[in-house]
C-alpha cells in the first residue's frame, strides 16, 4: 500500500529521512490487508522470511546507498522500491494483466509530473518477488485498484493539512478554529484565493514493522477502555515527505505518517480500512499543527459555533 513508481535516474547522496479516512473493499487474498482479524485461510502463503507477514511485498525498510551490485543497491532511493520489476508475463501465470500504469494525482518533488502506480503485471510480479506464490491472478487488478484509491485518500489528507498550515501557525488557528468540517466545506475557496503552491511529495517509506507512538498510546488505551477505544494496532504504517512551499515562496520538508487500521466489517461482511494521517513530530512547529488542530475542532464544537452557524 502506499507504492509508486519513479523510474528516473535519482542519486543516493540525498539523506534519506525516516521517513479522509477511507474505507475500501479489499479484494480476497491481498497480503497487504492481512489485519489481525484476517482470515488466514483466505491469504497467499508466503515462503519464511525474516520479515513480517504485515509488510509490502514490493518495499524493503532500509536501502542504504551502496556501490555493490546487491538487491539493496537496486532500490529507487525515493520508494525503497526495485526500479526494474518486469512487464513480461510471469512463469506459469494464466491470466492476462493489463500492463498500463495509472497516473495518481500526487505530484513529485523531483520532477513536474505526478507520481505513477505500477501497473498489475508489475504488482504481480512484486508480489512473485517478495514470495507471494499463491497470489490469485484475477484478483491483482482489484488490488491495484483498491491501493490506488487508499493512496488518493491519504494524499487527500495531506492536502487538507497542507491548506491550514502552509502560511503558518496563526493561520492554522484561524481555520482549525472554524472546525473541520466547516474548513472542508470550504476549503476550495480558501485555495483558490490563497494563491499558495501546493504540496509536492518527495519520497515515502512503508515501515509495517515500526508501530507509531500515537498507536501504541491508543493501545494503551484499548486496554484500559475497551469499550471506547476498541479496535487492533495499525497492519501498516508509511511516512511520505512532503514539500510544503510556503507564502514567501520557500520550501520545506515535512514528514507525514499514515497508519492504516482495519476497522469493523460491513453487515454484509466487508471489510473496511481507515487512514490516520498527520504531521509526525519532528519539530516543535509539526507538533504545534498537531495540538492546534486538534484543539481548534474541540474549541468550534464546545463553544457552540457550529449550533449557532446552524440557527439552532
Amino acid at each position: 500500500m502506499g507504492w509508486f513508481w519513479a523510474d528516473s535516474t535519482i542519486s543516493t547522496d540525498t539523506p534519506l529521512h525516516p521517513v479522509q479516512t477511507s474505507n475500501a473493499i479489499p479484494p480476497p487474498g491481498c497480503p497487504l490487508h492481512a489485519g489481525p482479524s484476517a482470515n488466514p485461510a483466505s491469504l497467499p502463503s508466503k515462503r519464511p522470511s525474516t520479515r513480517s507477514q504485515r509488510s509490502c511485498p514490493v518495499g524493503l525498510r532500509d536501502a542504504p546507498p551502496s556501490s555493490a551490485d546487491t538487491p539493496r543497491s537496486r532500490l529507487n532511493p525515493l520508494n525503497y522500491i526495485p526500479s526494474n520489476l518486469s512487464q513480461s508475463r510471469a512463469k506459469h501465470q494464466t491470466v492476462n494483466l493489463p500492463t498500463e500504469r495509472e497516473m495518481s494525482s500526487i505530484p513529485r518533488g523531483d520532477a513536474d509530473s505526478n507520481w505513477e502506480y505500477p501497473s498489475p503485471q508489475q504488482m504481480y510480479n512484486a508480489m512473485l518477488r517478495k514470495g507471494y506464490d499463491d497470489t490469485p491472478e484475477d484478483a491483482v487488478e482489484t488490488m491495484v485498484a483498491v491501493h490506488n484509491f487508499l493512496n488518493e485518500g491519504a494524499w487527500a489528507e495531506i492536502v487538507d493539512w497542507e491548506r491550514r498550515f502552509s502560511r503558518g501557525l496563526s493561520h492554522g488557528w484561524r481555520a482549525c478554529t472554524r472546525g473541520d468540517e466547516s474548513f472542508r466545506n470550504n476549503a476550495t475557496e480558501l485555495a483558490r484565493v490563497e494563491n499558495v503552491a501546493p504540496p509536492r511529495l518527495l519520497r515515502f517509506q512503508g515501515r509495517p514493522n515500526d508501530v507509531t507512538p500515537k498507536a501504541k498510546i491508543m493501545d494503551i488505551l484499548r486496554t484500559v477502555y475497551p469499550a471506547r477505544f476498541g479496535g487492533e494496532l495499525p497492519f501498516d504504517r508509511h511516512d511520505w515527505l512532503v514539500q510544503r512551499r510556503t507564502v514567501e515562496g520557500l520550501t520545506k520538508e515535512v514528514r507525514y505518517v499514515i497508519d492504516y487500521y482495519s476497522g469493523a466489517p460491513e453487515p454484509t461482511g466487508e471489510p473496511v480500512f481507515y487512514l490516520d494521517v498527520r504531521p509526525a513530530v519532528d519539530t516543535p512547529s509539526a507538533a504545534a499543527e498537531r495540538l492546534i488542530r486538534w484543539g481548534g475542532d474541540i474549541w468550534y464544537r464546545a463553544s457552540g459555533v457550529a449550533a449557532r452557524e446552524k440557527g439552532y
